[in-house]
């Protein structure tokens, strides 16, 4: 097994990561759904052929409530399981949609401020002001969306050590010789 992290993935909202492996994607897909039964207590998830969506089971529900969503890929003769961390596709989908529209808002507003500027033209006062509050009113999303991710930490640590631990097992069954059982099994 074979882990690689950049630093570029701790500066990213949705940090990444990618592990390589010897095991089939079919198989590393039904020896995860045995794990995640077996780990259910403290983890709860949907899997399917290609992906995974993977969350921390705790009482406390925050905005920024992490999950791992993975990808398993073939490259070559080795299956790639790509991760993700981050929020929720709907929480996700609302910062998303944030910056989005404070940033066309900021467009417009410093685009009204600096053509009053060039035609000299008193029409819009408050352009410039209202580009500073579009600015700090991005600062604010982003720095909501920074202590929602310093806040679930621990548990993008606790999902990342899933995706570690549920390979290690996987490999080391595999070394024993469990992929030659369960193949001769089904």
């Amino acid at each position: 097994m074979e882990i690689k992290e950049t630093l570029l993935d701790s500066v990213r909202s949705r940090p990444r990561f990618k592990i390589y492996s010897n095991l089939s994607r079919e198989k590393y897909t039904q020896l995860l759904k045995d794990f995640l039964t077996e780990k259910n207590h403290s983890y709860t998830g949907n899997i399917n052929s290609e992906t995974a969506l993977i969350r921390v089971k705790n009482n406390n529900t925050q905005f920024w409530k992490p999950c791992l969503a993975l990808r398993t890929e073939t490259e070559g003769n080795k299956t790639v399981l790509r991760g993700v961390f981050g929020p929720t596709s709907a929480v996700w989908t609302f910062f998303m949609f944030l910056y989005f529209i404070l940033a066309i808002c900021w467009m417009v507003c410093i685009t009204l401020w600096y053509v009053e500027k060039q035609i000299k033209s008193s029409d819009f006062p408050w352009a410039l002001t209202g580009s500073f509050i579009v600015l700090f009113l991005l600062a604010i999303t982003y720095a909501a969306s920074q202590v929602g991710k310093i806040r679930a930490k621990s548990e993008m640590q606790k999902l990342r050590d899933f995706a570690e631990e549920s390979l290690r097992t996987f490999e080391k069954n595999q070394a024993a010789g469990f992929s030659e059982v369960s193949d001769e099994a089904s």
